[in-house]
C-alpha cells in the first residue's frame, strides 16, 4: 500500500527528524486546525520503514511538541502498527492560534510547511479577534443584566418568530440564547443586556464639512438597544 502525504498528513523517516515533525504540527494547525505526523514512513514515497521505539520515546515526542510550540499543542502520540512495522503517531488539534513552534509560525502549504510572514500572523490575530470576542467570557455578571431589556428583547423576538420560547428569567432565557458559558455571561451578552459595557457611541453636531469644529459633541453609554435609542433621538432632534 502507498501512502500520501497532504496538507494534514506528514511523514517522516524516524523521530530524529523530531523538530521538522512539531514544525510540520504547527503549519496543519494553522491551516486546517488538526494533523498527523507518522514517525517511520519515508517522505518521499510513503514506504513504511517502521522504527525502534524505545522505553521513553513517547514521551520525548510528547514532550518535543509541547515545550516547543505557542500556545501550547498537547498532542495524542502513541505507538502504532502499520503494516506490521512499529511507527509513532501524533495527531493533534486546536484553533488557538496562530500557533508557533521555536518561535517561528509556519503554514502548510501542500505537502511544505512556509514561514508566516509578520503581516499574515497580524491578519491572522485581527481576523480570529474579529469572530471570537463576543463568545469571551465577560467580566459582568447576570446581576448586572437589564432585565427588562432581556424581556423586551423577547417580546419582539417572539411577534417577528425569530425564537419559539417564552421569558422565563435573566438566566434560562440568556442560556437558551447561548449568551452564558455556564453562570458567566458573554461579552455578546454584556453588550446586548448590561447598561454598563465596554461600548461607548459619540454623536456631534460639526459646524462646516471639514469636520474640524464641532458645535455640540454627546456621549451615550447603555445596552445596545438603549444605545441605538438614545442616538435616534439625537440625530433626529438636530436635523435642520
Amino acid at each position: 500500500m502507498v501512502h500520501k502525504e497532504s496538507e494534514t498528513i506528514e511523514f517522516k523517516k524516524s523521530t530524529a527528524e523530531l523538530k521538522e515533525a512539531v514544525i510540520s504540527v504547527v503549519a496543519m494547525l494553522n491551516k486546517h486546525g488538526q494533523g498527523e505526523v507518522y514517525s517511520g514512513i519515508n517522505d518521499r514515497d510513503g514506504k513504511v520503514l517502521g522504527m525502534t521505539i524505545g522505553r521513553m520515546t513517547i514521551k520525548e515526542v510528547t514532550q518535543a511538541v509541547v515545550d516547543n510550540t505557542g500556545p501550547k499543542v498537547y498532542p495524542k502520540v502513541e505507538a502504532r502498527k502499520i503494516e506490521g512495522k512499529d511507527c509513532v503517531v501524533v495527531e493533534a488539534k486546536g484553533n488557538k492560534g496562530p500557533y508557533f513552534a521555536y518561535g517561528r509560525a509556519y503554514l502548510r502549504v501542500g505537502e511544505s510547511n512556509k514561514v508566516m510572514s509578520p503581516q499574515e500572523i497580524e491578519e491572522r490575530i485581527l481576523e480570529k479577534r474579529k469572530f471570537i470576542w463576543d463568545k469571551e467570557v465577560s467580566e459582568k455578571t447576570l446581576a448586572d443584566v437589564n432585565e427588562e431589556a432581556v424581556r423586551e428583547f423577547m417580546r419582539k423576538a417572539k411577534t417577528a418568530k425569530r425564537v419559539d420560547f417564552e421569558f422565563v428569567n435573566v438566566k434560562t432565557t440568556l442560556h437558551k440564547l447561548h449568551l452564558l458559558e455556564g453562570n458567566h455571561l458573554l461579552r455578546a451578552a454584556e453588550v446586548l443586556f448590561c447598561d454598563d459595557n465596554s461600548v461607548e457611541v459619540q454623536a456631534a453636531i460639526f459646524a462646516g464639512t471639514d469636520k474640524l469644529t464641532f458645535l455640540d459633541i454627546k456621549s451615550f453609554k447603555g445596552n445596545l438597544f438603549s444605545l441605538r435609542q438614545q442616538v435616534e433621538v439625537y440625530v433626529n432632534g438636530n436635523i435642520k
